[in-house]
């Protein structure tokens, strides 16, 4: 199938100008002026806005949460919301609980993504340690299962966390490097950061006392606090990257990462369908809310509100979770890279969402 997206003002992620798109198969063909393709399917989207789709490398498809029992578990993602929210491709992941969220149900709900029009990917394991993989070892699963790409969200640093030792996450990141190698998969391993007085020492000491390079480390939730996101500017300024939970705070954190020159290595998720606690000094929940995708390109919004250039920004969740996760043919707009394209409006409303070449949302002008 053949279609022909007309008249767009293109961002790679990098702004390329007014331009046209042909998407064959699934997959982009070329990127020109005026082009004419005969039997194709033709859209002019007058001067509209392109961008590649959005990755989000941390969500709780099938649900998460549990912290303050059966009635906080929190519900598994539909399609719609995500396509809503512009996201095209996903990579699931398991949390605190790992007793009635299972790795297989993971993978199911991933293949289900799949079949209904977008791409997921999900990590094996979840908070613990020894991880919980589904053919019981961390390199089977990246080499066997087409869908694990990496490991997580192995807790550190938290109150909710096995509390692993430095040994155990050492061989946690060599068995996904390893993996990742046979596979020819990304092989990272996403830590869940929490508020513990630790916070990433244990990825840096890794980082400078083994072989293992550091990207293969890829810590979440680093702007919890002001002290562990300094410590995170560091770890990326050594080459690793680091993840922001998108939030309506989480502006700060993006203009300090540009002003760095961080901001290539840093992504955003909305870590979508997980469960937000809120505890007390004694550790006992008071609050739970349940995290939603929308926040994702919601919180680029803002950043762009603020004055911060749309280009970087766009980059957290499109061109580099693309780069730590070795999805080569997502996150940009360029000839041969997959047909997943976000139509916005001059005020950066999602009109229309193309995943793999079709179109699943379309908003009425």
């Amino acid at each position: 199938m053949l279609t022909l997206l007309k008249n767009l003002k293109i961002f790679t992620p990098y702004y390329i100008g007014k331009k046209d798109i042909l998407i064959a198969n699934g997959k982009i063909e070329l990127i020109e002026d005026n082009l004419v393709v005969p039997f194709s399917k033709v859209l002019d989207l007058n001067g509209k806005i392109a961008v590649p789709g959005f990755i989000d490398a941390h969500v709780h498809i099938i649900g998460g949460g549990g912290e303050g029992g059966f009635q906080t578990r929190t519900p598994e993602i539909t399609i719609e919301e995500l396509v809503d929210s512009g996201i095209t491709t996903v990579i699931g992941c398991l949390g605190t609980d790992d007793v009635t969220r299972s790795m297989e149900d993971l993978y199911a709900k991933s293949k289900q993504l799949d079949e209904l029009g977008i791409t997921s990917f999900i990590y094996t394991g979840s908070y613990s340690v020894p991880v919980k993989t589904i053919m019981g070892d961390i390199k089977k699963d990246l080499v066997l299962i087409d869908k694990v790409i990496g490991v997580g969200e192995i807790a550190i640093s938290d109150h909710r966390s096995s509390q692993p030792t430095l040994e155990e996450i050492k061989r946690i990141v060599a068995q996904a490097r390893v993996g990742g190698l046979i596979s020819k998969k990304a092989g990272v391993v996403n830590f869940h950061v929490g508020n513990g007085k630790n916070g990433i020492d244990y990825l840096f000491e890794i980082a400078e006392n083994t072989e293992i390079p550091i990207y293969h480390m890829y810590p979440t939730h680093v702007g919890r606090s002001k002290e562990l996101f300094h410590r995170a500017i560091e770890f990326a300024k050594k080459g690793g990257f680091i993840d922001l939970t998108a939030s309506e705070s989480v502006v700060d954190y993006l203009e300090i990462s540009i002003n760095e020159g961080i901001i290539d290595n840093l992504t955003m998720t909305s870590d979508g369908h997980g469960s937000l606690p809120k505890f007390d000094e004694n550790g006992r929940l008071i609050k739970l809310d349940v995290a939603s995708t929308t926040v994702l390109f919601e919180s680029v919004k803002k950043a762009v509100e603020r004055g911060l250039k749309f280009e970087e920004v766009i980059k957290t969740i499109t061109i580099n979770p693309a780069k730590v996760l070795k999805l080569n043919s997502k996150g940009r707009i360029e000839k041969e890279t997959d047909g997943d394209i976000v139509v916005l409006d001059e005020n950066l409303k999602i009109e229309k969402v193309i995943a793999r070449g079709k179109l699943l949302k379309e908003v009425q002008s």
